[in-house]
């Protein structure tokens, strides 16, 4: 559902321009472990198998800009507290300025909001959806006083990202943190998460249908099997964030850490499913830290250009659940250039969006924790299981910034 123009506008006088502050604290029940959690997952187990009665989701996004005077402001949450000046972030806000200020990115939590409220009442669920951004209007802490309005105590947040690292895990259970310390309702809101959702086959399904009519599309076009490579793509973070991502004292990573070893075992059964026998690789885009410090490799447009007996990629943008502005931009503007440069046939495979199959992964979610349904039985097609519900200590640390007050996990 498009929002009108004077919708628009008025929302624009109305909003702020600022997040809301950090955290100084969060509140422990007594006997408690896990801060502002409830009851059935206050101790902190890996997976919380006890029914829950919550009444309301909390939908939690990004966030971006809706107008040129948004670019700079915007920016200014995504990277507080590490003194970049307005000169640098300018240069950043070439992307946002390109499309006339505007990213794709709200437009499409406000479809996935009313897809998800349409699929939860299909499946018989009568929860409100509240939906809050990270870094911009409207705000968790706007969405956490409007449950509060409705009198809704006892919240399930989804991430709209699907995998464990510091920005796509960790600084979501910071922002619920700052938001309810904001809002005042730290004793009063618990708020649990789903589990990370990167092999639940609905997340994936839409990946396997785009990779198998993309690659069906190159063959069509006349390129052999052995002539087509299907790059996975999926935001690059720096290597000091990659290795302590994904609960690495449980688990053995490789040197990319849970991050990438949960792209690995996403694209692998995305491939087995789709087009077995076609080669792939995991690549890395969006980098913005300085050259000094290690990322996560290959940067796809490298990955591109070293290529070789390939006539044609199929970009699939593994790590995004819509069509945000890194996918616009780094994807289909730099990436498909590069291709095009090289002399590649080149297609950019879709994201999730609302794809039923997708919104009707998080009912289930949102159905494994109301009903306390046992790990045993929950969906997971990768060689790792089902995720954690309740974040493990350390988990997904920022080297950089240390750790800061957080919910939805144990204490490190």
């Amino acid at each position: 559902m498009q929002q009108q123009p004077e919708q628009q506008a008025q929302a624009a006088q109305s909003r702020r321009e600022t997040k809301a502050p950090a955290a100084t604290g969060v509140h422990l029940e007594t006997g408690a472990a896990v801060p502002s959690a409830t009851p059935a997952a206050q101790a902190g187990p890996e997976h919380v198998e006890e029914a829950v009665a919550y009444d309301g989701i909390l939908l939690s996004g990004f966030g971006g800009p809706e107008g040129q005077d948004d670019v700079l402001p915007f920016l200014r949450n995504v990277t507080r507290g590490r003194g970049i000046p307005d000169e640098r972030l300018e240069e950043v806000a070439t992307h946002y300025r390109h499309f006339q200020g505007v990213s794709p990115i709200n437009q499409q939590n406000r479809d996935l909001k009313a897809a998800l409220e349409s699929a939860l009442a299909v499946a018989g669920i009568d929860l409100p959806v509240y939906w809050g951004n990270r870094n911009w209007a409207p705000y968790l802490d706007e969405a956490l006083q409007q449950a509060d309005a409705a009198g809704a105590t006892r919240l399930l947040a989804i991430p709209t990202s699907a995998y464990s690292s510091y920005s796509s895990c960790r600084q979501y259970r910071e922002d619920w943190a700052d938001a309810l310390e904001a809002t005042g309702l730290q004793a009063t809101m618990q708020i649990d998460k789903v589990r990370q959702f990167f092999n639940h086959p609905g997340f994936l399904a839409p990946f396997v249908d785009g990779v198998r009519s993309t690659v069906d599309e190159a063959r069509a076009a006349g390129f052999a099997d052995a002539e087509i490579e299907v790059l996975f793509a999926t935001h690059s973070i720096p290597t000091a964030d990659a290795e302590r991502s994904g609960a690495p004292d449980l688990h053995e990573w490789g040197p990319g850490g849970g991050y990438e070893a949960q792209h690995l075992a996403a694209a692998e059964h995305v491939m087995a499913e789709a087009a077995p026998g076609i080669g792939w690789q995991l690549v890395y885009q969006s980098r913005s830290g300085p050259p000094s410090q290690p990322w996560l490799e290959p940067d796809i447009n490298d990955a591109i250009d070293a290529l070789e007996a390939r006539r044609a990629v199929v970009i699939v943008p593994l790590g995004f659940v819509s069509d945000h502005m890194e996918v616009m931009w780094d994807l289909d503007e730099e990436a498909i250039e590069t291709a095009t440069e090289a002399g590649l046939w080149a297609r950019r495979a879709p994201t999730p969006g609302t794809d039923a199959q997708y919104v009707g992964a998080l009912v289930d979610l949102v159905q494994e924790r109301l009903e306390g349904r046992p790990v045993a039985e929950r969906k997971a097609v990768t060689s790792i299981p089902a995720w954690y519900d309740v974040c493990r200590p350390g988990c997904c640390e920022n080297p950089r910034l240390g750790f800061r007050p957080a919910i939805a996990g144990l204490q490190p």
